[in-house]
Order: structure tokens, then sequence, then C-alpha cells
């Protein structure tokens, strides 16, 4: 995956992978303004918490271009609309939030409208970087979790497509691979829009790592088999201060499924995604999609005109079924409203 870009900034426009056309066709789009940034996000065009963060810090750096004014508070008076409507895109993933709070607080430094715009691209790309930093140090804790020949089950994408590095769940596969400790990778196809079958197969197909798509139906089956998976690895969305866990829609289930398996059920995700300002999943936002994205499927009907449908995009999954919150600051396991604060309690952590 070393050659695909998910996302990046080139001469002043921001140049984005479409995963609305993925696996079929590699599609890169430039966006000019956070308009269609903000449309990118909503469409699912880019996807993946961390990957949201970075784009909407990207898209308030595209505004940003285009703000007249002649002094600092009239732009920032400018700039807050901006953040405002890309904020709004996507509720549940708390990165975008984070993002744009350290977005918002680059400008604010700044002496006038010029030096705001170049520090705020310049901490759109530090934020892309540090996430891909981010990535490498997650998967080298992540990894030490996995025993040697190990089959692990995983759902959604969690890779370079929605991280911009290396991936946090599949970041950790990877270097599970890498060390020669993974025999084979179970993922679920992730309905209703497939992120699994689509994106993660893809990613994995290209790293040549053996995989295994399954239907999300299929996973109580699959740890019916006691040596068929070590362990299951998630990413997350938003992560509570109690360690409830946001996650793609299917994520409780899995993680009720390992439980009952005695299976480890891990979640891996920077210390972005964890928001300590939520005492509990029941705080946390969940984003309502629109009810065709389960009734048709490319554009075509798969249930009967008029039927209602249910369509969140994440549920959450309470903490005592979680194993352990893997991150890149170390490994963080029950008591979570102990552990997951010392997280940021080292040196160098920026939680906005």
């Amino acid at each position: 995956m070393e050659d695909v870009k998910a996302i990046e900034w080139v001469n002043g426009r921001v140049r984005l992978l479409d995963q609305t056309r993925l696996p079929h066709e590699e599609v890169y789009l430039e966006l000019e303004d956070h308009h269609q940034m903000a449309a990118a996000i909503r469409e699912m065009r880019v996807r993946g918490a961390p990957l949201i963060g970075i784009a909407a810090a990207y898209g308030m750096a595209l505004g940003a271009q285009h703000i007249e004014a002649s002094n600092i508070e009239d732009f920032l008076t400018q700039l807050r609309p901006i953040a405002e409507a890309l904020a709004a895109t996507r509720p549940t993933a708390i990165n975008l939030s984070w993002a744009l709070k350290r977005m918002t607080l680059a400008a604010q430094a700044a002496a006038d409208p010029q030096a705001a715009r170049e520090a705020l691209v310049a901490e759109a790309l530090r934020i892309h970087q540090e996430n891909a930093d981010a990535d490498r140090r997650l998967g080298q804790h992540g990894v030490q979790l996995i025993p040697a020949g190990s089959a692990v089950l995983t759902h959604c994408n969690t890779g370079s497509l929605a991280t911009g590095g290396s991936g946090t769940a599949l970041g950790i596969i990877r270097a599970a691979w890498e060390q020669d400790k993974l025999s084979r990778v179970y993922l679920s196809e992730t309905r209703p829009l497939l992120q699994g079958a689509r994106l993660t197969a893809w990613e994995l197909a290209r790293d040549g790592i053996p995989a295994t798509l399954i239907a999300d139906g299929a996973a109580g089956f699959l740890m019916q088999r006691r040596d068929a998976i070590a362990c299951v690895i998630v990413g997350a969305d938003r992560i509570a201060a109690n360690g409830d866990v946001a996650n793609k829609i299917g994520t409780y289930t899995l993680a009720v499924l390992a439980s009952e398996h005695a299976i480890p059920f891990y979640v891996a995700a920077p210390t972005s995604t964890i928001d300590l300002s939520s005492a509990s999943g029941d705080q946390i936002p969940i984003e309502e999609r629109p009810s065709e994205e389960v009734t048709t499927f490319a554009g075509v009907a798969v249930a009967p005109a008029g039927i209602e449908a249910l369509n969140p995009a994440f549920d959450i999954t309470p903490h005592r079924y979680v194993s352990a919150i893997i991150t890149e600051r170390g490994v963080a396991r029950e008591p979570y409203a102990e552990s997951l604060p010392q997280l940021f309690q080292q040196e160098g952590v920026r939680h906005a």
C-alpha cells in the first residue's frame, strides 16, 4: 500500500482517493475548497476516523485560502463558519472535531491573515504526519498481543485508507505479517456499504496477506471453531473515558460473540480518538445515514418499495467486552477510567 496515498496536499489543493469507487476503479479527486471537502466527507469518499480528522484539517486549510481579510480578527471571524461546516459532516468520529480545534488554535496564534493561512497548511501537514507516525508506534505495541501462527478477525476498514498511515487494527495485522506471526486474516463484509469487502480486502490483496472474506452473519460460526480465531481486532471512531467504544455498526455484535467464545477483543486507535469529555458511550452521538444505503446496493433495489430501514452508522461496545485498547502511547486495560487518562499524562501528547 506504500504506493497508494489516500490523501495529500499538492500545490494548494487536496488530492484524495475516492473510496466509493474502490475496488473497481482508482479515481483521485482534486479539491479546491472546504465545500468540496465537506461533501467528500459526508458522502464517504474519504472515511475512517483518523483520515476524517486529516481531511477536515486540509479542508480548513483550503477554506482559508479563499478568505479575504485585512486583519487577523476578520480572518478568524470568516474562518469560524468553515470549521462549523466541516464539523457538521459526520458527528461520531471525534478525530474530526479534535483536528478542527487544533487548526483553530494554530490560526489564532498567527499575527496576520497570511501568517494564518501558512500556519493552517503547516498544522494540517503536521496532523497528517503525526497520524502516520502514531500508526507505526501503535502497530509495534499491538503486535506484541498477537500469538505466533494466529488467524485474526477484523471488521470494517482500518488500514491506509482509514488513517493516512499504515492503519490502526490493520496496521497491527501488517506488523504481525511482517514478523511471521500471522497465518490468515478473516474480514467481515461490513454491510451496508461493504467497507470490509471493498476496501480491507483490496488493501490485504495488494499487500499479499492471506485473507478470507466472510458475511457479517458468519462470524459466530467461525468463532465456534475453537482453533479458527486467536483474537478480534477492530478500530474505533470514538472511545469514551470509561472505555466504551463507538465503532462501525456490527462491532458490538462481534464483541459479544468474542466474549461468549473467550476470544480476546482488541480495539486499536490513536489517542486522538479518545474522548475524555464523554463519560460513557451513552454520550456519544450516533450518526444515522440514509435508509437507501440499506434498501439499495449500487443503485439497484434489494428490498420492496416503501419498506422502512434503520441505518445507524455505528454502535457502542461496552467496555466490559474490550480486552485492551491499543494506542500509539501504549496498551490500556481495565479499569479504563484510570488507564486512559494516564495516556495523556505522558510528555508530548496533544489532546485538544
